[in-house]
């Protein structure tokens, strides 16, 4: 694929929206603000895992960067109906720290061009340690800023969407098309087929002349076998007994002679 598919597309809005949720969570660690911390961390993890899914060709990682995509949208809406306190909702609550602390967004303090100031309170009754603080002359008030980097989101997520969607199709078509084992598309199964040989078949006939002069020869090679492994004729083995008895007479008779001789 080249640069300008919607491959490349993707792996680039993947990267600013992994780079804009880098930035937004170290503002929400500043502030405190653990609900925000959470989903931004989830945020990170599928943006890497998407990236990693385009890169490598996995649908599989795609869709699940498309599916909390669309969560990734509702949870910044969210958001930004409730610092514009919308349905009900109030920004002086405590839902974002989950009620664990008073903390509010980083910026209600340090937006471009607040100037904060510590006012010790002079009533007797309060602690010394206690302060207060006031904050003027901010050229943004901060539930601006929280609502402008939630849109950013939301306008990122939304272009990813349909880029996500986009390339899993084309993923798909790729994997139908393409054999893995084989290594051959649609293309190929679509061209007419190649002229084959022509077989002729052979007569039986020839075949069962094969055959018979096959058996002929293994049947004279058995009988050359057995020719030679057969014992002699009864003729052969008399002709042997009559010499053996002719030499044990001559040897006896021999034995004879010299004992005689031995003894005179």
């Amino acid at each position: 694929m080249g640069c300008c598919t919607g491959r490349c597309t993707l792996i680039f809005l993947c990267s600013l929206q992994l780079l804009a949720a880098l930035e937004r969570q170290i503002f929400d660690f500043l502030g405190f603000q653990w609900a925000p911390i959470l989903g931004n961390f989830l945020q990170i993890i599928v943006v890497i895992l998407g990236l990693f899914g385009t890169i490598q060709f996995r649908p599989r990682y795609i869709v699940v960067y498309t599916v909390w995509t669309a969560l990734w949208v509702t949870w910044n809406v969210f958001i930004i109906c409730f610092y514009l306190e919308v349905g009900g909702l109030s920004k002086e609550t405590d839902l974002m720290t989950f009620n664990i602390s008073m903390h509010r967004s980083w910026w209600r303090e340090h937006g471009p061009g607040c100037i904060r100031r510590v006012v010790r309170p002079s009533s007797p009754g309060i602690l010394d340690d206690y302060s207060y603080v006031s904050v003027t002359g901010c050229i943004i008030d901060f539930q601006y800023l929280e609502v402008i980097h939630s849109a950013i989101q939301i306008l990122l997520s939304l272009i990813g969407f349909v880029y996500a969607c986009y390339v899993i199709s084309i993923f798909m078509e790729e994997e139908d098309s393409f054999d893995f084992i084989g290594g051959l598309d649609t293309y190929s199964y679509r061209q007419p087929p190649q002229e084959h040989v022509e077989l002729k078949p052979v007569k039986p006939v020839e075949l069962s002349n094969e055959r018979s002069l096959k058996t002929s020869a293994v049947v004279a090679e058995e009988t050359d076998v057995r020719r030679k492994d057969q014992p002699c004729d009864s003729s052969f083995w008399k002709k042997r007994i009559v010499r053996f008895s002719q030499r044990v007479d001559c040897s006896s008779h021999r034995l004879s002679v010299i004992i005689s001789v031995v003894i005179w």
